[in-house]
């Protein structure tokens, strides 16, 4: 696996304002260099801070396009809802030019929207210039569970697709999610943690050579520069 950059800082808030300059200038190299740019985010509470100091950034934000890495089946209003997260703490203020393409459709299940998801996520110019993982406790990363039927589909590294459907049994409700094989495409990977006991998970997750759990095996797939921003 290729070197994976460390980011420490002395306290969160001056992660989320380093991770959050950091993420602006991508952004603007890209629309320099390509005249659009395109962020795909994570859900939870981690980037919430994150969220609030990139968008007070006065990017061109109308190039710009803003899509999820991952999201829960259930209605965008619902409050386990990673874009109802994202409309109230990111697409804000400059922010709401941007493009953003939601990861919910109208389908019954997340199975019957991978088709739709697909054809939307078709529009936004890829790869990614940046994305922006979390990880969970079990190693998770985006809706990729190890305990997950769907996990060796879902994490091929030559898979074709650039969502998938997924039902963990560790967590609540069906998932919808990015392919590791469209997240490992990023021009920037960027993974945010904080806490002791995340960092020591990720850690032993990379460590852990006999048994890859999905943040290694994205980890070892991405082709791009890869970053950890981490604070406790």
């Amino acid at each position: 696996m290729a070197e994976v950059n460390f980011h420490e800082y002395d306290s969160r808030v001056d992660l989320d304002i380093c991770l959050a300059r950091e993420v602006g200038a991508a952004l603007e190299i890209a629309i320099a260099e390509r005249g659009h740019a395109s962020l795909a985010v994570s859900g939870g509470r981690t980037p919430v801070g994150m969220f609030q100091q990139l968008r007070q950034m006065r990017l061109q934000w109308d190039k710009v396009w803003i899509t999820l890495v991952d999201d829960r089946w259930v209605p965008p209003s619902h409050t386990d809802s990673n874009e109802l997260l994202v409309r109230e703490h990111l697409l804000k203020y400059h922010v709401e030019a941007a493009h953003f393409v939601s990861l919910h459709t109208g389908a019954a299940s997340a199975e019957a929207a991978v088709a739709e998801i697909e054809a939307r996520l078709q529009a936004i110019p890829q790869p990614f210039d940046v994305l922006i993982l979390g990880m969970g406790e079990d190693g998770h990363t985006a809706s990729l569970f190890p305990c997950a039927s769907e996990l060796e589909i879902a994490a091929a590294p030559d898979s074709t697709q650039s969502v998938v459907a997924v039902n963990p049994s560790t967590a609540p409700y069906a998932r919808i999610s990015l392919t590791l094989a469209a997240i490992a495409q990023a021009r920037k990977l960027v993974v945010h943690l904080t806490g002791t006991k995340k960092r020591q998970i990720f850690e032993q997750a990379l460590a852990n050579t006999s048994q890859r759990l999905p943040i290694a095996r994205v980890l070892d797939a991405a082709r791009g520069p890869k970053h950890v921003y981490w604070a406790e």
